[in-house]
């Protein structure tokens, strides 16, 4: 390992994952930022993940840090946020890492890079090639064309989990939040709390990671017709409205954190108006999605009482 490098965590979480955790592990160890340790909470696994995991430790640590917990056994989000405030979760800068992705060798260099913009609260994102489950190329995300903000968090998170990255201020930031009830993703969760306390987010453009497209997948990929549908569904289906309550009242839970700007924001979003009374709120909160229809399409289920 290169002690010079600076040194990042790569938080893993797994559950029943055994059909692809050793290409996402052997990936980590074709990283050119060497400089890295492995912490992983696994979600009561019932095939071959521990044992994977624990075949991987016993080989590849040693001098470096790999160590495995007990996870929460509530599902994908909690156990995230839980792993990230563990008491003995270590400071510093962390990279977030899904089971079965493989990352490119530059993965970790460029998030560093990132993270040392600056030291404020920051959080860093990246872009991925979409592949099938046999990792074969299927398409790429792509970054939107709006800046990240508050305003664009309360309705839509434009981090990928997968390639998510925290400088130590953003990790410390998320430990004195704690872990919240309820709320929907626990990538969508740290957008809008950085940038509600005031800290930055850094979307590269690059793609970092191949992403596997496959039944398994919580969300799956957010760009092209078929999630353009899934997202329209779920808008008319009220699930998306249940979404942003239990966000808002995450926040509301940890506001002293948020800055004054966001407060008021978010006090006001969660005061809704109705009718197109609703759409007009919303646009003067400076609340958005990335493109033109799909605020527009927002503003309209605002005014239907979907937002």
């Amino acid at each position: 390992m290169t002690d010079r490098a600076p040194h990042i965590t790569i938080a893993l979480c797994t559950h029943n994952g055994a059909a692809h955790l050793r290409e996402q592990l052997d990936s980590y160890l074709a990283q050119s930022h060497e400089n890295w340790r492995l912490w992983v909470s696994d979600d009561g696994s019932t095939d071959d993940t521990r044992a994977i995991l624990k075949d991987f430790a016993t080989r590849h640590g040693g001098p470096r840090e790999i160590r495995i917990i007990d996870g929460p056994n509530q599902g994908a989000t909690a156990n995230y946020i839980s792993l990230l405030c563990h008491p003995e979760f270590p400071a510093g800068a962390v990279a977030l890492s899904d089971q079965d992705d493989v990352w490119l060798e530059d993965k970790l260099t460029r998030a560093v890079q990132g993270l040392a913009q600056s030291d404020a609260p920051l959080l860093y994102g990246a872009q991925s090639v979409l592949t099938d489950a046999a990792l074969r190329p299927i398409g790429a995300s792509k970054p939107g064309p709006c800046p990240p903000g508050f305003g664009n968090a309360l309705v839509q998170n434009i981090v990928s989990g997968h390639s998510a990255a925290l400088n130590p201020s953003a990790l410390a930031l998320v430990r004195r939040a704690g872990v919240p009830e309820h709320v929907p993703f626990h990538d969508w969760w740290l957008y809008q709390l950085i940038t509600g306390a005031g800290g930055r987010v850094i979307i590269d453009p690059a793609q970092v990671l191949l992403y596997r497209q496959h039944r398994d997948n919580t969300v799956g990929a957010r760009h092209g017709l078929r999630a353009h549908m899934r997202r329209m569904h779920q808008v008319g289906a009220q699930q998306f409205k249940t979404w942003t309550s239990a966000n808002t009242m995450a926040l509301k839970a940890c506001e002293a954190l948020l800055t004054p700007q966001a407060r008021a924001t978010l006090e006001s979003f969660t005061q809704p108006r109705r009718g197109p009374a609703r759409a007009l709120q919303l646009r003067a909160l400076g609340v958005h999605r990335q493109h033109p229809l799909a605020t527009a399409g927002l503003y309209l289920a605002a005014m239907l009482g979907r937002v």
